[in-house]
């Protein structure tokens, strides 16, 4: 059975992949984009802002509505199909987070100053 994806589940694989290039931090650099696959129908959807520029991390909101379960109160994405995995997209192919670490592990020395993520949190 697999886990349905939510915002507090994509914080916890964030910190669980945490200095590996599982995190887009760490491989944005590298080509890789993040994305989101609905393993149903084998679908790639990159991640994307509820506005639809493509984002540099993992969101819930760019989604489209027949992968979402839930909202909130202010129409945010909550919750997802259990079919729906977080991953990465590089030169046309999906990659799940733990592809991209292994794809990775070899690269050192990442600057994490420079990386979308880190910028994003350091304005919130």
């Amino acid at each position: 059975m697999r886990l349905t994806l939510t915002n507090t589940s994509l914080a916890l694989e964030t910190a669980h992949y945490r200095g590996t290039g599982g995190v887009s931090e760490n491989n944005w650099n590298r080509g890789f984009q993040a994305a989101f696959i609905d393993r149903d129908t084998e679908t790639v959807h990159l991640s994307r802002f509820p506005d639809g520029r493509l984002a540099p991390c993992h969101l819930l909101d760019g989604l489209p509505a027949e992968l979402v379960l839930a909202r909130n109160e202010q129409g945010r994405v909550t919750r997802v199909k259990s079919s729906v995995v977080s991953g990465f997209v590089r030169d046309e192919r999906f990659y799940t987070r733990d592809e991209a670490a292994t794809m990775l592990v070899s690269a050192s020395g990442f600057d994490q100053s420079q990386c979308p993520d880190t910028l994003l949190r350091k304005a919130a």
